[in-house]
């Protein structure tokens, strides 16, 4: 699936490297405890039914407006069906429609604060695109609260570039004159 990825501008490329990196050189680089330098999560880009909007979480640990999305499981068989899951864990949702074939929407590699019982580590983040066929969707585990955020309104939201880029991308993807 990484080798695949096709990158859109060299911050992605960088990311996608440093994932190619974990993935050869460390011994379980999705296992949750694996912190030097950290793990692969996975994580969800869900559009409204109407594509119009898109699915945000506020983060109860990180405080800010964020994609569904963490850790992979052992009982995950790829990442695919992990963001999925972390999709319906912490919003409910589990009527979706997979978009892009199931490839990467876009790679990423961001840090984690550190926490009582974790060291600060990264989070090697393969994300997914998904389009919703209901909007009822409901807070739960790291979810405080969920929101439909229409595009021309993500700036009215704390989030971060990662999202941002990301949300570049999907609107470039959904855009007619990129389409295949």
């Amino acid at each position: 699936m990484l080798r695949e990825h096709e990158p859109v501008d060299a911050r992605e490329a960088h990311h996608l490297k440093t994932l190619r990196e974990l993935l050869t050189n460390h011994a379980e680089p999705f296992a949750r405890d694996h912190y030097d330098p950290g793990h692969f999560t996975a994580s969800a880009f869900v559009l409204a039914p109407d594509a119009q909007a898109l699915l945000l979480i506020y983060h109860g640990k990180l405080k800010r407006w964020l994609q569904p999305g963490g850790h992979v499981e052992e009982s995950d068989a790829d990442l695919l069906a992990a963001a999925r899951r972390e999709l319906a864990e912490e919003t409910g949702l589990t009527d979706v429609h997979v978009r892009l074939s199931g490839c990467p929407l876009d790679v990423d590699v961001h840090r984690i604060p550190a926490r009582a019982s974790e060291a600060s580590h990264l989070h090697y983040d393969v994300r997914f695109l998904f389009q919703a066929l209901t909007e009822s969707a409901s807070a739960a585990s790291d979810a405080e609260q969920v929101r439909w955020v229409r595009f021309d309104a993500l700036d009215s939201v704390e989030t971060d570039e990662s999202v941002r880029r990301a949300v570049r991308k999907i609107c470039d993807t959904l855009d007619p004159r990129n389409r295949d």
